[in-house]
C-alpha cells in the first residue's frame, strides 16, 4: 500500500528538492504540492493524504496553522521540515513524526519514513480492530461488550507508571517510555532510550507489574518493550538480537525464540 503524500513549502526548490529525495522510496506517492498554508489546508481535507511534509515558515498562515486548521477531520501524519532549529520542541508538542532541517539529510529521511511506516500500521491495525467491533456490534452484540470489560481489567491490572528511587531522588517514570530492562541480582537497570535508572527489585516482581502483550522476557535477565523493537538480526545458534527506538541491542536467547516469531510472521 503506498503512503499518499503532499508536501507543503513556499519555496519551489524546496519542494522539487524533497521530490527528488522521496523518489527513493517506492511506497511513497507524492499526490500533490502546495505553495501556503491556506491551499494546503484545503488540499488535506478534500484529498486526506496519508503523510504531509509541513515547512514551519511560510508567509500567512505558517505549518502549526495548517494542523489546526485540519484538526475537524482525521488529520495526517505530519513531518515539520524547516530551516530553524528553535520550533523543534513546538514541532513534537504538535505530535509530529519527526523534525527535518534544510537541507534535507537523506539518512534522517530514511529513518523518517520508518517511523512513518510504523505509525501507519500502528494506526491501520486500529482501525481494523474498530471494524471488527462494529461488524460485532450488529451481529453479536455481547460479544462486543465482554471484549471491551476484559481490555479494559487487563490494562488496568498493570502499572503505568514506575517510582524508582536512584542516587537519592525519586523519579516516576512512564511504563510505555521504557525500552528494555536487565537484572543485575536484586538489581534492575532500567533503559528509557535515553536515560538509564537503578530499580531495587527482582525481575520476577517487577515482571508481574508489567504488561505481557507488551512486556516479554527475552533473556534470563533481561525484559523488552515489544513496542520499541525496530529490527530483528539473525545470530549464530538460533539466536538473535532486538535493535529498539534507541539503536540499543539486545540478545534473544534460544529459550524465548518464540517471542521473536511475532515479528517475522
Amino acid at each position: 500500500m503506498s503512503i499518499r503524500t503532499i508536501i507543503v513549502d513556499d519555496e519551489k526548490l524546496a519542494i522539487q528538492g524533497l521530490q527528488l529525495r522521496l523518489q527513493e522510496f517506492t511506497d511513497v506517492e507524492v499526490i500533490d504540492t502546495c505553495a501556503n498554508g491556506r491551499e494546503a489546508i484545503r488540499k488535506i481535507k478534500t484529498e486526506k493524504p496519508d503523510l504531509v511534509f509541513l515547512d514551519i515558515q511560510m508567509p500567512g498562515f505558517d505549518g502549526f496553522s495548517v494542523v489546526k486548521g485540519v484538526m475537524e477531520i482525521e488529520p495526517p501524519l505530519f513531518v515539520f521540515v524547516t530551516a530553524f532549529q528553535e520550533h523543534a520542541i513546538r514541532a513534537f508538542e504538535a505530535n509530529a513524526v519527526n523534525y527535518l532541517m534544510k537541507p534535507v539529510d537523506v539518512d534522517k529521511l530514511a529513518d523518517t519514513m520508518e517511523r512513518v511506516r510504523t505509525r501507519l500500521a500502528e494506526k491501520r491495525s486500529a482501525e481494523e480492530a474498530e471494524k471488527l467491533k462494529e461488524v460485532l456490534a450488529e451481529v453479536a452484540p455481547d460479544a462486543v461488550e465482554n471484549l471491551v470489560e476484559e481490555d479494559d481489567g487487563a490494562a488496568s491490572r498493570y502499572e503505568k507508571l514506575i517510582n524508582v528511587k536512584d542516587r537519592g531522588q525519586i523519579f516516576r517514570v512512564d511504563v510505555d517510555s521504557i525500552e528494555h530492562i536487565e537484572a543485575a541480582g536484586d538489581y534492575m537497570c532500567i533503559y528509557t532510550g535515553d536515560n538509564s535508572l537503578i530499580l531495587r527489585e527482582t525481575m520476577k516482581d517487577l515482571e508481574r507489574r508489567l504488561d505481557p502483550r507488551t512486556f516479554q522476557r527475552v533473556h534470563r535477565s533481561t525484559i523488552v518493550n515489544l513496542d520499541k523493537v525496530r529490527q530483528v538480526k539473525p545470530h549464530t545458534n538460533g539466536e538473535c538480537f532486538l535493535v529498539l527506538e534507541s539503536g540499543a541491542q539486545v540478545k534473544v536467547s534460544r529459550s524465548y525464540r518464540d517471542v521473536v516469531a511475532r515479528f517475522v510472521h
